[in-house]
């Protein structure tokens, strides 16, 4: 049993999570097992998310204290909160593939930048490509009409090699 004090303390702290985070995902972990959790928490941690699991009275608290109080109706049952400073999607992916592998895990929904998400829209955040792949195709974008101007220069300059030498050797015959 949690002193008082105790109490106010994980208060305080999920307060702070609430309000500091960029992401937020709230999931149900009923059916999984501490083994299941242990490796979500272990894949969520590679990503700098921490997921932690609180009663849902303490989170409506901490929802209201931090002025969120839109992700109250989302704390029935056992859930459990995942807060990320870090990459939003990358978070959010490791949840896709992990609740396509284990079933049990249910997204309930999360806050994006202030900004509620239902389950679908946690999902649709996790297909967006990595931040490396879109700035290899923003890279990728930039480079192609490099390419081709090089290469049209390089052709037209060849042209141009060709011509130059057929003149001097239609000189030369002459």
């Amino acid at each position: 049993m949690l002193t008082k004090k105790a109490k106010e303390k994980m208060l305080q702290e999920v307060t702070e999570e609430l309000k500091k985070s960029e992401l937020v995902i709230v999931t149900d972990y009923r059916g999984l097992n501490v083994k299941a959790i242990s490796a979500l928490r272990g894949k969520l941690r590679e990503q700098d998310c921490a997921y932690r699991v609180t009663k849902n009275t303490m989170n409506r608290l901490a929802c209201r204290q931090a002025g969120v109080e839109e992700l109250e109706n989302l704390f029935e049952g056992p859930t459990a909160i995942a807060y990320s400073n870090a990459d939003p999607v990358a978070a959010a992916k490791v949840f896709n593939d992990f609740s396509k592998e284990n079933e049990a895990l249910v997204i309930k929904g999360g806050l994006l930048s202030g900004q509620l998400l239902d389950p679908e829209g946690v999902k649709a955040l996790g297909d967006i490509p990595s931040r490396e792949v879109l700035l290899s195709r923003v890279v990728g974008g930039f480079q192609a009409p490099i390419s081709g101007l090089v290469g049209v220069l390089h052709g037209t300059l060849g042209q141009l090699v060709y011509t130059v030498d057929a003149i001097r050797q239609q000189k030369e015959s002459a």
